[in-house]
């Protein structure tokens, strides 16, 4: 496991951009599907979403939470990278990790990880999620979109039978269009196959740490 804390351009503003606000998620660009994910949707790159809305403390407020919300990630749940991003949490999990080759069924030994994070968004529970699916570029275009909806579904799906609300959670299939490796080789493609986690404030922790803010 590995906790890294990093800041990235803020390339897509989503301020107050909510589970709501991700319905037309599909119309977006690649660039931009990718920058949503690397914000944490619905958090901003580093302060930059406090000093959008004219307070840096309640970015601090909000980042309190999400530092230790990610410190028990990385310590609890094993085989994920766990990187602080602005306002939120990014997890990034090999989908060999979850998956067998080819399926989108977790895999027995991948449940206890899924339980412990389910355990982490129990006790935050002013947090919501998105979960991403990503396939290499072998098969076809199509069939490696589906896959990588049906991983991420069955992700989500396993979450909410250890308790989350559905309510929180978005899931996005990206087939093999954001690969962190180039495709040429088995271990580039081994990157490239991965569910990603965006942890980020829900509403209601925003309204919080604005009023908390505002009385600082």
């Amino acid at each position: 496991m590995s906790l890294i804390s990093r800041s990235i351009p803020l390339l897509v503003s989503v301020v107050g951009l909510g589970a709501s606000g991700l319905t037309g998620c599909a119309s977006l660009s690649n660039k931009e599907k990718g920058a949503i994910i690397g914000a944490t949707t619905g958090a901003a790159a580093g302060g930059l979403i406090g000093r959008s809305n004219g307070s840096t403390t309640r970015g601090a407020i909000i980042g309190h939470q999400m530092d230790q919300q990610a410190k028990e990630i990385d310590q609890n749940v094993a085989g994920a990278t766990v990187e602080r991003v602005g306002e939120g949490i990014h997890v990034t999990f090999a989908s060999g990790l979850l998956y067998d080759f080819n399926s989108d069924v977790v895999k027995p030994t991948a449940q206890t990880n899924l339980r412990e994070l389910a355990k982490s968004l129990s006790k935050y529970p002013n947090s919501n999620l998105l979960i991403a699916g990503h396939t290499d570029s072998v098969g076809t275009d199509a069939y490696n979109q589906q896959l990588s909806e049906r991983r991420a579904a069955a992700a989500a799906a396993y979450l909410v039978s250890q308790g989350v609300d559905r309510a929180r959670i978005i899931t996005r299939g990206l087939g093999e269009a954001e690969p962190v490796e180039p495709n040429t080789t088995e271990a580039g493609r081994q990157q490239n196959r991965r569910v990603e986690v965006a942890i980020y404030a829900n509403e209601e922790l925003r309204q919080s740490a604005a009023q908390q803010a505002g009385t600082r």
